[in-house]
């Protein structure tokens, strides 16, 4: 295969790169930019180039645009380059559903590294070294005693994922451990969407050392050789050397080595680097892993370098599914290292003593490159570019090598290179980089991760700000005016601007220096803190001022800021005039110092607390319109109907005060009525919405904290309207990404067909949709039910619904794992208007899918009287998912006992042993009166939450038709979907058989069971009850009796392959046959029967460990929770577990 056309999803330095590359493999090129990007020049190196819709970052993350543009422009590939969307395994996913080739790793290896708990434990099965810490996320107690296992040495709290130095803190002594804990935590979150940290032994004193890795789809691992990556600001490399020099070669080989089993492992392909902690100054030096990258490093140009390949094109080669082999690569063609590569990382930014970076900005007005042999200069500069604010501070990467096995003479080479680079109009890092390169310790490989953290202050005293070949040039015209001077009254000037007249070439304009106007000599200059525009001059030409008077005022980015006097004395000169926008350091005044004292009125009024401005009254009064005390009209109308209204269901919902309202100022457009009315008639569109917190008392806020969408019938019916769809959408999208459950109140009338046409007082809605006019009325362009469908099997969603729910919001309810609806409840895919308008009839209704429908057929999870009873229901189901409870207690156990009689033909209640087995008050069934042959219900063993699958022996005897395999299947994805645990109680005499069953599809349904049963990965236990028999025991048990953890059987127990009755007919029926006296033949066949029973009691079967062993029944809890407890808590997750649950 081989590429015809590669869209670059990146921008700056590595777009050019990835270009040049495929230009080399003759591949066309497509770059995209965002609309505040468009004079990058990466956009002018491809062969064609696309306008991203969007600013900033957020254009280049924007994976369905992307993919989009792919798609429309012919790109069969996608280049990620590093950064942005390089390791985000959605994405790579997507991509490869729409035929277009990731050239990266498979979105698993992403995944896979992508979690560092994950890769650490990969690692740790390997053998591979870790630093001494703890694989999985910890709680705070946790850390605090692996502190004090440390005797005194300090500790590292690090995000569990994510990287470039987010949610990770250094904890020195126990006192600041815990708010070091929380600032880890609480960063992690935001950063990542998941507060989980593990905790590591700080290495002091360690080098960063990586290893370049390739894979081929055939499974062969080549490397390329390791660099040393030490030299890095809070996390944040500068500068890079390849190979890693003073390293031992046993210390390389075994980095080596090591990268390799971890690659081969994960079946790694594509580009990879794995990065270690290496500390040569002990006398027993050691490495560790510290995690990989599933992607081109910014630094993989010294490996390029010295080892004279093209990364990128084989990058790109590998993609195209060529193997080494066919590429004629192998790793002793590779060979060793030649001489040393030095990259250093030009930044548009200064570093301050303290650690902290200080960003820069402003256009290039000079940018010669650094040029020569054995020097190479990758970048996206040129004369005129202006630096944006919204990307990272990379403005080139300057790349020397050097043959000689002196690694001093490489860093000399680098020194000269860097002198040699002409940069004006912006401020950068280069003397910082200079200052580097010759210090003592660099030149003896002495350095370390905190190295430049640890001595920023010496090495800056150090640098030297001289050490360009080039002066910056002086402008021949003293320039004090930023940008051109326009009209400022005329809002299209700035649009006319520059439109008149030919650009100029390479033009640019000049940042002035500090002192481009000349401070007179005993004068003083209060000077811009900004760049920004004089909105008003407070002062006069000899008027006394104090340090802290307000001079003048300046407005930059929309804000108006006073700046005031930083000396006193007289005003002596003004520079400036309203209306000028001015640089940043530019004088404004200049004074006359003197210790004049300028009395200067404070303002002493007293601030009125209580006291409402207008603007907030108006928000409070349009808040408060919504809420059920302004609407007693609405509220009688629900009252009539024995209901609730929304946000009285939300109130009992959520803890108190913790909801918290998205969208409650949005109105319901096109219903010609003035806004007036509209604010008080139809409120938030009819969809009230937000996050709270459900069964805050219990579990954590970080598990409690719920995504909530209620919609309002007492807003035209609680139908699906313009604007309460984005509301919808926005919260399901924030469940996505936040990974929080959603409890649905669908109650409403389906999708919005108008606002009821006009009303007395009111303007001609005709031409008009849900507010949109003939030109932009799209009512099928909403991603709601997509994205609905999409958080299936990512977070638990409860569907609630009273009365009447038809069309779009059935169907929303019928995506939710679970449906709670009140006995008053009608479902239905469309409701009376649209069936009529179907020529189907005319129905009330209360006729379309009542709940004496809808429950036995299992559309309805539970069934409950009234709108309280179903807001508890939800409640008590969402905390299965929350997790463990501490308070729990049980009854005695030993009542287990007679529950199942010892007459082996005489019926018992299944439902008894669940409740006499979980904790009290704990069960809750699902779909009840739905495959009557199996119940499926959530229960809590000692606080924990399990799922629970039992047989019915009242229906059937237990034996398994189409509706119960359906239920059960189902049952076990949502269980597996989110790691709860199954406990299953087996009482079956197999699949059910005859003609009339077979009707039902039943091969095709119990076959669901096997299929759904084999490809979970939850733990699971089974307990026999009484009968296990054929294909329904094997079923039950996941397939067979050794896939359980455990599988034990009550004294009660009874196993055979198949009926015994129909084993014996068909095992002895020669016998039989040959016995011609019929009551004989009768006596024969029961004691044969008998013999049967026999052998597969109970206790027989667990003497020929058939089952794991034949229990006390009042020792069911303690199997249970033992086996449990001795499973490991499963790994946080960014992602799904399993695509989706079936909604059926």
């Amino acid at each position: 295969m081989t590429f015809s056309k590669i869209l670059i999803a990146n921008r700056g330095e590595i777009a050019i790169r990835i270009a040049r590359a495929a230009a080399d493999l003759e591949i066309e090129t497509l770059s995209v930019y965002s609309e505040d990007d468009g004079n990058s020049l990466h956009s002018q190196k491809t062969d064609e180039s696309v306008a991203l819709a969007g600013r900033g970052v957020s254009a280049y993350l924007d994976m369905a645009q992307i993919i989009a543009i792919a798609k429309e422009n012919g790109c069969d590939a996608i280049h990620p380059g590093y950064g942005f969307l390089s390791e985000n395994a959605d994405f790579a996913s997507h991509c490869l559903e729409n035929d277009i080739t990731f050239i990266g790793p498979s979105p698993e290896s992403i995944a896979l590294f992508g979690d560092k708990v994950q890769a650490r434990l990969l690692a740790q099965s390997l053998n591979v070294p870790l630093v001494k810490g703890i694989s999985e996320p910890v709680d705070l107690e946790t850390a605090v005693n692996f502190f004090k296992s440390l005797d005194g040495k300090p500790m590292l709290l690090k995000a569990a994922a994510g990287g470039g130095g987010r949610g990770m803190r250094i904890v020195h002594t126990s006192e600041e451990l815990e708010e070091s804990f929380a600032r880890a935590t609480s960063e992690s979150q935001q950063a990542f969407g998941i507060g989980d940290v593990y905790v590591e032994e700080l290495v002091q004193k360690a080098r960063h050392i990586e290893v370049q890795i390739a894979g081929d789809h055939s499974g062969e691992i080549l490397h390329f050789g390791d660099r040393d990556c030490s030299l890095q600001r809070r996390h944040q490399k500068l500068i890079e050397i390849a190979p890693a020099p003073a390293l031992t070669q046993s210390m390389r080989e075994s980095l080596i080595d090591a990268s390799r089993s971890l690659a081969i492992a994960a079946n790694y392909h594509g580009l990879g680097t794995f990065e270690f902690l290496v500390n040569t100054s002990d006398q027993e030096p050691f490495f560790a892993f510290i995690e990989a990258n599933a992607r081109l490093q910014v630094e993989h140009t010294v490996s390029e370098e010295v080892m004279g390949i093209d990364l990128v094109q084989l990058q790109i080669s590998i993609a195209q599914g060529n193997s080494f082999t066919s590429m004629g690569i192998d790793q002793t063609a590779i060979g060793d290292p030649q001489g040393y590569a030095i990259q250093a990382r030009v930044n548009m930014e200064t570093m301050l003593a303290d650690g902290t970076t200080k960003p820069s900005g402003g256009t290039l007005s000079a940018f010669d490159v650094p040029s020569g042999p054995g020097v190479r200069t990758d970048t996206f500069g040129y004369v005129g570019y202006k630096s944006s604010p919204s990307f990272d501070s990379l403005l080139a990467k300057v790349i020397t090598h050097s043959k000689s096995q002196e690694f001093e003479k490489a860093a000399k080479k680098t020194y000269r290179a860097l002198s040699d680079f002409r940069i004006e109009g912006l401020s950068t890092n280069i003397s910082l980089l200079q200052s580097l390169l010759t210090d003592e310790d660099f030149a003896a490989s002495k350095m370390h991760t905190r190295y430049l953290d640890q001595h920023i202050a010496e090495i800056l005293e150090h640098s030297n700000s001289d050490s360009s070949f080039f002066s910056p040039a002086l402008s021949e015209s003293q320039v004090t005016q930023a940008g051109a001077t326009i009209d400022s009254r005329d809002p299209l000037a700035v649009l006319a601007f520059g439109k008149d007249s030919e650009p100029l070439s390479n033009s640019a304009v000049i940042e002035p220096a500090q002192d481009s106007i000349e401070v007179p000599d005993g004068l003083s200059a209060i000077r811009a803190p900004i760049q920004g525009t004089i909105v008003s001059i407070d002062v006069e030409l000899g008027e006394s001022v104090s340090i802290g008077q307000q001079i003048l005022v300046m407005e930059a980015m929309k804000m108006q800021h006073e700046i005031t006097a930083t000396v006193s004395g007289i005003i002596e000169h003004i520079t400036v005039q309203s209306g000028d926008t001015v640089w940043e350091n530019q004088p404004l005044t200049f004074v006359n110092v003197s210790d004049i004292q300028v009395s200067i009125e404070a303002d002493d009024q007293e601030v009125d607390l209580d006291y409402v401005r207008p603007d907030l009254a108006q928000i409070h009064q349009r808040h408060a319109v919504t809420l059920d005390a302004a609407r007693p009209d609405a509220v009688a109308k629900r009252r009539a109907t024995g209901q609730r209204t929304s946000r009285e269901n939300i109130d009992q919902l959520c803890d108190d005060d913790s909801f918290m309202e998205h969208g409650s100022l949005v109105l319901t457009p096109g219903t010609g009525l003035p806004i007036e009315e509209v604010i008080k008639k139809f409120p938030t569109d009819g969809m009230v919405t937000g996050v709270g917190s459900v069964n805050g008392d219990l579990f954590s806020e970080e598990k409690s904290r719920t995504v909530v969408l209620a919609y309002d019938y007492t807003v035209l019916a609680g139908t699906q309207g313009a604007i309460n769809h984005p509301k919808t959408d926005r919260m399901l999208e924030l469940a996505e990404k936040w990974k929080r459950p959603v409890v649905f109140f669908a109650e409403g009338g389906g999708g919005r067909a108008g606002t009821g046409g006009k009303r007395t007082g009111g303007e001609s809605t005709t031409t008009q949709g849900q507010g949109r006019s003939e030109g932009t009325y799209r009512p099928l362009d909403t991603p709601t039910f997509a994205q609905m469908g999409r958080l299936s099997a990512l977070v638990p969603t409860i569907g609630i619904t009273s009365r009447y729910c038809f069309a779009g919001n059935a169907s929303l309810l019928g995506c939710c794992d679970v449906i709670i609806a009140t006995e008053n409840s009608n479902i239905g895919m469309g409701g009376p208007a649209l069936i009529e308008g179907g020529n189907l009839g005319i129905f009330r209704p209360e006729e379309i899918g009542p709940t004496e429908v809808q429950s036995p057929n299992g559309v309805i999870d539970i069934l409950v009287e009234d709108e309280i009873e179903a807001v508890e229901a939800a409640k008590k189901y969402l905390s299965y998912f929350q997790g463990p409870v501490d308070d729990w207690e049980c009854a005695d156990q030993r009542l287990l006992r007679p529950i199942i009689p010892e007459n082996r033909l005489r019926i018992y209640d299944v439902r008894e042993v669940i409740e006499t087995l979980a904790d009290t008050d704990s069960v809750l069934e699902l779909r009840k009166e739905f495959g009557l042959g199996m119940v499926t219900a959530f229960i809590r063993i000692e606080g924990r939450p399990i799922g629970v699958l039992a047989n019915n022996p009242n229906y059937l005897a237990g034996a398994i038709d189409s509706d119960g395999s359906d239920k059960a299947a189902r049952f076990l994805q949502i269980c597996d979907a989110f790691d709860i645990p199954l406990l299953v109680l087996c009482d079956t005499p197999g699949m059910m058989v005859g003609p009339e069953i077979e009707k039902t599809a039943l091969v095709r349904h119990c076959s669901r069971l096997f299929v759904t049963a084999a490809n979970i990965t939850i733990p699971h236990a089974t307990i026999v009850l009484r009968k296990a028999y054929g294909l329904g025991a094997q079923a039950m048990a996941g397939g067979s009796f050794k896939e359980s953890f455990f599988a034990a059987s009550w004294p009660t127990g009874e196993f055979g392959g198949m009926g015994l009755e129909g084993q014996v007919k068909l095992g002895f029926r020669n016998e039989l046959e040959a016995i011609e006296d019929s009551s004989e033949r009768v006596i024969r066949y029961e004691e044969l029967v008998e013999a049967a029973y026999t052998r597969g009691r109970a206790i027989n079967y667990g003497t020929s460990f058939g089952v794991d062993d034949v229990i006390d029944p009042a020792d069911s809890r303690r199997w249970i929770s033992n086996a449990f407890a001795s499973v490991p808590t499963p790994a946080p997750r960014a992602g799904k577990k399993r695509p989706n649950i079936d909604a059926w």
